[in-house]
């Protein structure tokens, strides 16, 4: 019986691990092969095998180097504001209140929107000549002339950062919430009856409780973080004060139809990528196994 339910079990998983080869495994495992070859966009039928040395040169672009420490910068600042204003936006979320149900709905809209139109709505409002953020900053008295938020390469990096909190904040707000939904208010009930204060009940009861889903949201975010690609090329383009490793690689690949160093360097981000993710799911069990 135990036999003839495994069976069944993997001929119902059968279909999704057929898509899952077609649609990942196999893009991924051409990637790599590419990537020891010199094969260009225009003909990538003729190729000759050249070994580690599209590794090396990617490693030897300071550019790469650049889109990497961009990458970490945005991943480190955008995760960070995001899980501490998601915390607090699904705190008061989860407290019953009229019209709440309105406002969950409402505070996902811009997460709902795609990112392309996301990106270019807010690359007019920062606009410089007529953007409503620079007129409003000046009729406030904040600035004396607008700033061109988008062109400056030494706010561009910023820019994109900020636009993605606000993008992408709703994302957090909604997996934290869900976690937050799971915790008994009983608890609640009786550390209240116990006269403990309300700093004391978020700290030691809220944030154990709501540590894996947090923890889960963290993971998803830093995840999607990293292979940023969309927000930044259309805010930044090629400007490499905002260049992600994805937009390296994309360059690489469609810009400078080289095949073999585009394929090396998707390999660095899926190698990079991959061992952020083994760390954080690591710290997360590690977290699990002392508490």
């Amino acid at each position: 019986m135990r036999n003839r339910e495994t069976r069944t079990a993997w001929l119902f998983l059968l279909p999704l691990l057929v898509a899952l080869a077609a649609v990942a495994v196999w893009p991924l495992v051409r990637n790599v092969y590419f990537s020891f070859t010199n094969a260009f966009l225009d003909n990538p039928s003729e190729y000759s095998f050249v070994g580690l040395q599209n590794f090396i040169t990617v490693m030897e672009d300071p550019v790469f180097w650049g889109a990497v420490t961009n990458t970490m910068i945005f991943t480190l600042i955008s995760v960070s504001f995001e899980t501490v204003l998601g915390f607090g936006i699904a705190l008061l979320l989860h407290r019953a209140f009229a019209g709440r149900g309105l406002v969950r709905a409402a505070i996902l809209v811009p997460w709902a929107m795609p990112m392309v139109v996301s990106a270019k709505i807010w690359e007019w409002m920062l606009n410089d000549q007529f953007g409503l953020i620079n007129k409003a900053l000046i009729w406030l008295g904040f600035l004396d002339k607008g700033i061109a938020w988008t062109a400056d390469s030494s706010l561009i990096l910023g820019t994109v950062i900020f636009i993605d909190i606000w993008v992408t904040t709703p994302f957090m707000v909604l997996l934290i919430l869900a976690g937050l939904q799971l915790i008994p208010e009983e608890i609640y009930e009786a550390a209240e009856v116990s006269g403990v204060p309300a700093w004391k009940r978020l700290w030691s009861i809220t944030l154990p409780l709501a540590a894996p889903a947090i923890g889960v949201a963290v993971l998803f975010r830093t995840l999607d973080a990293l292979r940023m690609f969309d927000l930044s090329y259309v805010i930044a383009a090629n400007n490499e004060k905002a260049m992600t490793m994805s937009i390296y690689a994309r360059d690489q690949l469609i810009g400078f139809q080289d095949l073999g160093v585009g394929s090396a360097a998707s390999t660095w981000v899926f190698l990079i990528v991959g061992l952020i993710a083994i760390l954080i799911v690591s710290l997360l069990r590690l977290d699990r196994s002392t508490a």
